[in-house]
């Protein structure tokens, strides 16, 4: 199993502009398929606790990282953070029940630079930095909690995500 950031298998739901391929990680998808892995989308917490203009019309105007950046602390605070922790949980729900069944959890695929879904970087202060964005920190401390490994591995493209996996899988 390989429970993937949203944006890599819809790329539509970025809306800043800033997706990198048309639809999803077309050679990604072919890897996994090919493999045999299940594939399970993440929701996406921009998404979901911002809608598809992360609460800003005029986001897509900024730099991304500066765009990013304010998302970030929308994201924490008030109601989105709550609706952040429920998809958290409910991600968590899922993996556990995964595991609970002796499915081989391979891999948590995130979006780095992602405020959210970063794993090696992520956005703050108006740029990239190194650290995870807040949903996968999040995802990280459950897991955490619960004694469950899985590797969690951070993409800007399909070829990088290809390679990544392909040392998993």
């Amino acid at each position: 199993m390989v429970f993937i950031a949203h944006c890599l298998l819809n790329q539509n739901s970025i809306s800043d502009g800033t997706a990198v391929y048309p639809a999803a990680f077309k050679s990604t998808v072919r890897l996994l398929l090919d493999a045999d892995a299940g594939i399970v989308q993440l929701p996406c917490p921009e998404l979901c606790c911002l809608g598809l203009d992360r609460g800003d019309v005029r986001g897509a105007l900024r730099p991304v990282t500066e765009e990013n950046t304010r998302i970030r602390r929308e994201i924490s605070q008030g109601e989105p953070a709550k609706r952040l922790s429920v998809l958290a949980d409910y991600a968590m729900y899922q993996i556990e029940e995964y595991y609970r069944h002796g499915f081989e959890l391979a891999a948590i695929v995130g979006a780095n630079r992602s405020p959210n879904c970063g794993v090696d970087t992520t956005s703050d202060n108006g740029e990239e930095v190194p650290g995870m964005g807040l949903y996968m920190s999040a995802l990280r401390s459950r897991l955490d909690e619960e004694g469950i490994s899985i590797p969690m591995i951070g993409v800007k493209s399909d070829e990088e995500a290809v390679k990544k996996l392909q040392e998993i899988l």
